[in-house]
Formats: C-alpha cells, structure tokens, sequence
C-alpha cells in the first residue's frame, strides 16, 4: 500500500502511510470532511484495511476540517471492529473544532487522542508512558467534573464545563486554581 491514495466522493482523500517497523500500523492521514453524505464509503473503504490485516490504525486528522455525528459513528464501528481483534485506533492532530464535535457528544473518552502521530504511533506499540511525554497542546480531564479540556500552552483558565479555575504549568501538570 505504501502511498496510496484513497478518494471518497471527491470530499474526502485518505493518504495510507505504512510503518517500517510494525506490519500491523498504518498511518491514515485524512483530508477534507466526513459527514453523512461520505460516511458509508469511508466506513467501507477502512473495513477493507481492517480485514487486510491492518489492526493498530493512527487517523492523522491535521487535514480533516469536519466530522458530523455520522462520521464519529464510523470512527465508533472500527474502534469496536478493532478492539474485537485484539487492535486499536488513534487519533491524532484533532483540529479544535473537530475535537470539540467530539467532545459534545460524549466520544472524546472511548478514543486516544493524541497531538501528534509520533506519540499516537508510541501508544499503538505499547509505548503509552513515553508518548504521554510531549507537553503542548494538551487535552486532560478537570479534576472536578472530569470533562475533557484542552490547554494550547500553559496558564490559568476555567473549566467551561463546572467553571473551575486551573492552572497548566509548563510540563503539562495540572491543579486547582
């Protein structure tokens, strides 16, 4: 597969990166928008991935400007597909206003999302302790009502779930006021 290019209904491109080092990781880097209108191909097209042998896969989401709800339901159907046979998915580089659709409704907390695809490719290898590493931007739960929040850089700022007031420090650590 290499560097093939998969094209969805001409508003969405998937570009397949595989790992050098891992037969079963490859890389999807998305770019356009995943509503209803492409969800079914889409959903058809990474089956087919996933049936191939492909069982830990790293969606790069750097160039994916919308997801509608019918999009993370397919996101849903291949982390349930996956975890079945024993693999996993990640997603990583979630523009903000992808990540918060996410967010909304409810989702952010089945997937790992990561900020970028070398600490998403460290958690499909069983490396999670050292991909938790990289600092900025951050996503981490409030210590007081547990919503998923994301930092850009370090500083005060108030939960927009409870309206708790936290501090980001420079390594990523955070606390109460």
């Amino acid at each position: 597969m290499g560097q093939d290019v998969i094209v969805i209904k001409d508003s969405l491109r998937i570009y397949l990166e595989k790992d050098a080092a891992d037969s079963q990781v490859l890389e999807m880097n998305l770019k356009g928008f995943l509503d209803t209108y492409n969800s079914s191909d889409f959903q058809r097209e990474v089956n087919k991935i996933i049936e191939s042998g492909y069982l830990k896969l790293l969606f790069n989401c750097t160039e994916l400007n919308y997801v509608s709800s019918t999009g993370i339901g397919a996101f849903t159907a291949f982390l349930k597909t996956l975890k079945q046979k024993g693999g996993d998915l990640v997603l990583a580089n979630l523009q903000p206003k992808v990540f918060e659709v996410f967010q909304l409704l409810g989702f952010s907390k089945f997937f790992n999302i990561t900020q970028n695809p070398d600490e998403g490719k460290k958690i499909l290898k069983g490396q999670k302790e050292e991909a938790v590493q990289s600092n900025f931007p951050k996503i981490f739960k409030c210590p007081i009502c547990k919503k998923n929040l994301k930092a850009a850089k370090a500083g005060r700022f108030r939960c927009t779930e409870c309206k708790t007031i936290l501090n980001v420090d420079n390594e990523g650590h955070v606390s109460l006021g």
